[in-house]
């Protein structure tokens, strides 16, 4: 009887319920949003190298190789030499071996040299492959692939030339002017560093610089981009490499093997562990964003407080009638902490819907525009918790208005004010 009569006074004062409702709903929202967005954006960070066993550069910290490798953040403390290079692609346990060479740029992205191993090997969430929008892989010693960020950014196309300033600054002063590249294939869209690099051979890289010298341009000594075709362009050194191995229990033997490598310092590292111990660094921003969404839905809630409250004056006559028919004191009280319940029960239950109607139709924007990958599952047992404790908060929030209405006579209902 309670809940029927609840729900007939709310229905009374649908719109001040509504609006409450809607409040909640939105709070709700925000909460789950929150964790679906934390838990989206974990994952895609985890993703951006998948299939990779490990990356080989100078000695250095995990961290450091890390974020020059993989997300072109930072430089590389030194280089590794092309001869151990060439000594670690021969172990028996590689399958395959990827060079990266970093160092110059071009308006502000980092240009990776590279060979087309790159494109084959390299993989992002859990094993996806690296696409063409348009044209393909370089096939001539001045061909560049860009990534979508690139095109979209500079507005370039297949077949436009660009020009690779020395250096990683966004703005700089010493350009490779002599050799131009041109646009020969454009990545589809990733969400990963991929997107912001422009990636040309390994070859192009020596043959860029075969006429400098301590970062500089050699005075009067230049060569033609059709004399550097005719020299031996084998690197000297590359900045750090991706391996595969042919079976994952090699992993450690073949780490432990680089790192006591005698010819030069190396360090080894497993991508997925730096990954973690990256993330783990950021994880104050996650209780953070938590604790800031957690204080959204105590908001709502007493603001429901604040909507009963209010109208529980106007609702005075409507309680003493209700006693004067016979309802006792814990009916009012039950009837209030009701509808307080009943509020948040709807308000959560919109608000989950809602949730997942926009993720259904915001997804793919999101993974486009942003590269988050926002997974459409159904709540977590941790998540049903907090839906559950919200329910139950809100009856509990109900009780504060009741206990005023509870102690409030017979007697008061049926005074006129003046």
């Amino acid at each position: 009887m309670i809940m029927r009569l609840a729900l007939q006074s709310l229905r009374n004062r649908w719109v001040t319920a509504l609006l409450t409702v809607l409040a909640i709903a939105v709070s709700v929202m925000l909460l789950l949003g929150v964790e679906k967005v934390r838990t989206g954006a974990r994952q895609s960070f985890a993703d951006t190298i998948s299939g990779t066993d490990l990356i080989v550069g100078a000695r250095s910290g995990s961290l450091n190789l890390l974020l020059y490798s993989v997300f072109r953040i930072g430089n590389a403390t030194n280089n590794v030499t092309w001869k151990s290079y060439e000594d670690i692609a021969k172990l028996p346990d590689v399958s395959w071996i990827v060079p990266l060479s970093l160092g110059d740029s071009h308006h502000g992205f980092r240009v990776l040299g590279t060979n087309s191993d790159y494109f084959t090997h390299y993989k992002f969430r859990r094993g996806q492959s690296m696409s063409f929008v348009a044209g393909g892989p370089f096939k001539d010693l001045f061909d560049a692939v860009i990534g979508s960020d690139v095109a979209d950014t500079l507005h370039y196309k297949v077949g436009d030339n660009i020009v690779i300033a020395h250096g990683v600054g966004s703005i700089s002063f010493v350009e490779h002017a002599d050799k131009p590249f041109r646009v020969a294939g454009i990545l589809a869209k990733t969400g990963t560093p991929i997107d912001r690099t422009v990636h040309v051979s390994l070859e192009a890289i020596e043959a860029i610089h075969i006429d400098w010298q301590s970062g500089a341009p050699v005075p009067g000594q230049s060569v033609t981009p059709d004399e550097v075709r005719k020299m031996d362009l084998t690197p000297r050194a590359i900045t750090a490499a991706m391996v595969g191995l042919n079976s994952k229990l090699a992993t450690f033997k073949i780490q432990r093997a680089i790192n006591n490598y005698s010819e030069e310092p190396l360090s080894a590292i497993m991508p997925g562990v730096a990954l973690q111990e990256l993330w783990g660094l950021i994880g104050t921003a996650e209780t953070a964003l938590s604790a800031v969404s957690a204080m959204v839905v105590v908001t709502a809630l007493l603001g429901m407080v604040t909507m009963i409250l209010t109208t529980l004056n106007e609702r005075r006559r409507e309680m003493a009638i209700l006693r004067s028919v016979g309802a006792t004191p814990a009916t009012v009280l039950g009837l209030l902490a009701a509808e307080g319940g009943l509020l948040t029960l709807a308000g959560v239950v919109l608000g989950t819907v809602a949730l997942y109607v926009g993720l259904y139709f915001a997804r793919p924007y999101i993974d486009h525009a942003y590269g988050l990958s926002l997974a459409i599952d159904p709540p977590r047992a941790d998540e049903w918790v907090k839906l559950a404790l919200i329910v139950a908060a809100g009856f509990v929030a109900g009780l504060l208005p009741a206990l005023r209405a509870y102690r409030l006579s017979l007697a008061d209902g049926m005074m006129i004010r003046t």
